[in-house]
């Protein structure tokens, strides 16, 4: 099939468009309408159900319906999930008070849909790489050599859709970043992937041995708790926890202290935060490309603390950066940079570990473990530590995240206690960690 690449090519941009329209600046959002305080609720949501949905998803897939069609099915419940929040969404916006500051909707209103929402899209992303695996396989392509270049398409579209509601502003004041016309765009996206998943070439069905006993522990890899027993793995995850910590921060806070110099400025910088922090997903999608290099020649674990003081850099410079100054802005635009680095090598070079470290027959559960480590249990704790943190020291006033007239030096505080915990992270791995790397190991490795 001539053009099966290109239809993959847009399913993957579709599928992190729907993401990337509100993944970094729903915070902006709620903040303008008095709901500063829940953002952390927000991503929590997310790593909460990235804990049981995809498993529950995966067994659909494997048993019932076909991938692309429970793919398509997903996204259309999911965008209406979306679209309902951002009909509250638009309620607030009317109901705010902006001289009282006061919100009298409930939030629960615009959590509840969101959450239904999210629940349904987070598998998404598995049943996505299930469906190009399955027809690329199926039409003889090599997907070692086949899938990543489709999958960058991927990060292309969550620029795209970032971009897009940086500038946007749908005859508003404000853009859509600023606005529930931000969870219009990522609904809209979900329903044209949701229909054009319809039209993707069938995926049939595996047939099972009848034989084959899989009991509920398997299917939702917790059969892969074993693997604590060891000493190493034990400390891998422990570590993949406590790195996870730092994933959702940046994604939660950094467009509102961004756009907070917005407070007291003019910058063009702080009036476009999402622009701005799309720097670091070009990042990421370029540091893919090194991965290769680095664990061939440093081994997975000094790319996996090169990855662990890359957050350290991600946060410091954040908390020197400004958009008052070219020094400052260096510092945001650098912190952006080393995220490719945060990101991927250590989510990267741990997949790998795994891959080479966990027994063939549940290497796929412990794979789903790592995940549960880092985005589920890491990301959501993070999230809940970091809203306290910041809450601590910043307040909403005007619809901007500045710091409290009776803390000197709130965000730098914030992001300072941030990095010195990455950094604290960094050093325990470095120290307890034992791995030794051969080379040899690593001459074949592609991503």
């Amino acid at each position: 099939m001539k053009n099966l690449k290109l239809r993959l090519i847009i399913m993957n941009f579709l599928e992190f468009a729907v993401w990337g329209a509100y993944l970094v600046c729903v915070g902006n959002f709620l903040g303008k309408v008095g709901w500063g305080d829940y953002i952390p609720w927000f991503y929590i949501s997310q790593g909460v159900v990235s804990i049981f949905m995809p498993a529950i998803m995966g067994m659909i897939a494997d048993k019932y319906m076909q991938p692309q069609r429970l793919l398509g099915l997903c996204h259309i419940l999911a965008a209406a999930g979306m679209l309902v929040a951002a009909w509250f969404g638009y309620q607030a916006t009317l109901q705010y008070d902006a001289v009282t500051e006061t919100q009298p909707l409930s939030i629960f209103a615009i959590f509840i849909p969101y959450c239904i929402s999210v629940a349904l899209f987070m598998p998404t992303i598995a049943l996505a790489n299930t469906v190009a695996f399955d027809l690329l396989k199926r039409n003889g392509y090599d997907t070692v050599k086949a899938f990543p270049p489709i999958r960058v398409f991927g990060t292309v579209g969550f620029i795209a859709a970032m971009w897009f509601v940086n500038f946007s502003k749908f005859g508003m004041a404000e853009a859509a970043q600023f606005t529930y016309a931000q969870l219009i765009v990522s609904g809209v996206f979900g329903l044209l992937l949701g229909l054009y998943a319809y039209t993707l070439p069938q995926c049939p069905l595996q047939k099972k041995d009848a034989n084959e006993q899989t009991t509920w522990v398997k299917r939702l890899g917790l059969d892969a708790f074993v693997l604590f027993k060891r000493k190493q793995m034990a400390i891998f995850f422990i570590f993949s926890m406590l790195l996870g910590v730092s994933l959702q921060i940046t994604n939660g806070y950094a467009t509102s202290y961004i756009n907070s110099f917005a407070a007291s400025s003019d910058s063009w910088f702080a009036q476009n935060p999402t622009l701005l922090i799309s720097v670091s997903q070009i990042c990421e999608a370029l540091c893919i490309l090194l991965i290769p290099f680095f664990m061939s020649r440093f081994g997975i674990k000094k790319v996996m603390l090169m990855a662990m003081f890359a957050w350290f850099l991600r946060f410091g410079f954040f908390g020197i950066g400004t958009t008052e100054s070219v020094l400052g802005i260096m510092c945001l635009f650098l912190s952006c940079i080393v995220y490719g680095v945060a990101f991927d090598f250590f989510n990267v070079s741990g997949a790998l570990f795994v891959e080479k470290e966990a027994p063939i027959q549940m290497r796929g559960s412990a794979q789903g473990l790592f995940m549960l480590m880092t985005n589920g249990i890491g990301a959501s704790l993070g999230t809940w530590i970091a809203g306290k943190i910041v809450k601590h020291y910043c307040d909403w006033q005007g619809g901007y995240l500045v710091a409290r007239p009776d803390v000197e030096r709130g965000w730098f505080n914030a992001w300072g206690i941030f990095a010195i915990y990455a950094l604290v992270v960094c050093i325990m791995f470095a120290i307890v960690f034992k791995y030794k790397h051969n080379p040899e190991e690593m001459k074949n490795i592609k991503h």
